[in-house]
């Protein structure tokens, strides 16, 4: 790859997206703009993934000083944390771009914007570049919702706004606090996060700080009890919208929490870590109880989503090599799972006008290619051996009983939920008789079977072939946890916030 490749993918389509805002150009004109720009960035984060090595360091790196005297730098790179959460974004976005065609122009545009402030904000190194980065991604799902969306859109565009513009708020304040307080220490300034994880923190103002960071990215991933927006913005959000909100955005928000928070705070992150677990898992039980109470498919796989991020986030938390190792896996898995089911309800919204399950019915007598696709991505998204789903879920639960006996079993015992509302589900839409609803609903085409077989067959290779997606982030992985896996579990509990002298080894 040329040394400017990430740029390119960065800035690409957010000059494209902007010039379909500004110029008068149809819509057809915009989607065919959107697909080539996504299918270009497809093929750039192909190559860069297969010319990836696999070691612990940051490959593809471009720095340049930005704002010197505060020791801000446009700084980029891509590591083996980073990786596949760069590939769900640049192997789903062709897929939300050519589904649906009735869009309009400025929908396209927004959409491309999306897709480069999340690569941005992937691939930053410096902390405050990742802030610019993420506070744009969100403007455009604003607009996507605010202008596309249902019937509710309004009170669903505003509860995200709120949510996240609090979020932005406290991590921008806590990510001021670990600047000055680099400052203090080693009178330079610097927001590199290589440089920050020299940091020893502690305090009252670094638990502050830490719980500032958590919370910005709980209300994003979401994690419970910070959830409460998505229900309404994903259903009202226009399919595609919903599509990249939880294949993508929400992963971003694991992603920050291993990229920033954890090199930073060692400490806390290491003292609240049973805390937080409880938290994933009480997440997992609470959204996946509330999805089975659900008529409407599209909120039914919105709680789904949102109990499936929090056994992604429990990774997180266990502090061990399979757990987070799992959670990079299962990020990319549940990218393509759950993401592709979105846009298959999207695509039965558009032909039959409702996403009611009670008024659904033998769908797979009348599209057997639809209901095949279907089955394979709902069946990796219950983590059925032979998928992608499996081996991150095993591979957490794994880590998590390493971690916790107790939170690992509940973990495991609550994936069952899943299994049971997510077959329910598939048994009512698909093989009940048919009505006059189902009686005319169209199988894929071949345009929109080419567009869902690639990601299905990824699907099926994750969970085949995995160790040829795991050797590329296990280092990462390994060198992450390197630097918590001394504290032991009574450390954890203890109230002194010094670290080990192994700790402070590490860090020096």
């Amino acid at each position: 790859m040329f040394e400017y490749a990430l740029s390119v993918m960065i800035f690409l389509p957010i000059v494209a997206g902007l010039a379909l805002l500004l110029f008068p150009v149809s819509k057809g004109t915009g989607r065919v703009v959107g697909f080539i720009v996504s299918m270009v960035i497809l093929f750039m984060g192909v190559e860069m993934f297969i010319g990836f090595t696999g070691t612990s360091g940051m490959e593809y790196v471009q720095s340049t000083p930005w704002i010197a005297s505060l020791g801000i730098s446009y700084s980029l790179g891509v590591d083996g944390i980073s990786l596949l959460v760069l590939m769900a974004g640049t192997i789903l976005f062709p897929m939300a771009v050519s589904i649906f065609k009735t869009e309009s122009k400025g929908f396209y545009g927004n959409l491309l914007l999306t897709q480069g402030a999340m690569i941005g904000a992937i691939c930053a190194t410096d902390l405050v570049l990742f802030y610019i980065f993420w506070e744009i991604m969100l403007l455009p799902i604003f607009f996507m919702i605010g202008l596309y969306g249902g019937p509710n859109k309004i009170p669903a565009t505003l509860k995200i706004t709120i949510y996240t513009i609090a979020g932005s708020l406290l991590m921008l304040a806590a990510l001021i606090y670990v600047g000055v307080s680099y400052h203090n220490q080693f009178g330079i300034w610097t927001f590199n996060i290589v440089e920050l994880s020299a940091l020893d923190l502690g305090g009252g103002w670094a638990v502050l700080a830490f719980a500032m960071f958590m919370i910005a990215f709980a209300i994003k991933i979401p994690l419970f009890p910070f959830h409460t927006w998505l229900p309404d913005a994903y259903t009202e959000a226009p399919a595609s919208t919903t599509f990249v909100l939880s294949a993508i955005m929400a992963k971003i928000g694991v992603y920050g929490v291993i990229r920033f928070v954890v090199p930073v705070f060692e400490v806390e992150f290491a003292r609240f870590a049973v805390l937080l677990s409880m938290a994933g898992v009480v997440g997992m039980m609470y959204c996946g109880f509330a999805a089975i109470a659900q008529k409407d498919m599209k909120r039914m796989l919105a709680f789904s989503s949102a109990s499936h991020m929090g056994i992604i986030a429990l990774g997180v938390f266990c502090m061990n090599v399979q757990a987070l190792t799992g959670t990079l896996f299962q990020i990319a898995a549940h990218a393509t799972s759950t993401g592709v089911l979105f846009l298959f309800v999207g695509l039965m919204e558009e032909r039959m006008k409702t996403r009611n399950i009670g008024d659904l019915g033998g769908i797979a007598y009348r599209a057997p290619v639809f209901a095949t696709l279907f089955a394979i991505a709902m069946l990796a998204s219950v983590g059925l051996p032979g998928t992608s789903g499996f081996i991150g879920e095993f591979l957490i639960i794994l880590g998590a009983i390493k971690f916790n006996a107790f939170i690992g079993f509940l973990a495991g015992t609550t994936l069952v939920i899943g299994v049971c509302y997510m077959l329910w589900m598939f048994q009512r839409v698909f093989f009940e008789k048919s009505n006059d609803t189902t009686e005319k609903f169209e199988d894929l085409n071949l345009s929109e079977t080419l567009t869902f077989v690639p990601v299905i067959l990824l699907i099926v290779a994750m969970g085949v072939f995995p160790q040829a997606f795991i050797k590329k982030i296990e280092p990462a992985a390994q060198l992450q946890v390197a630097k918590l896996f001394t504290m032991s579990q009574a450390q954890v509990a203890d109230t002194k916030t010094v670290p080990t002298p192994g700790h402070n080894n590490h860090k020096n």
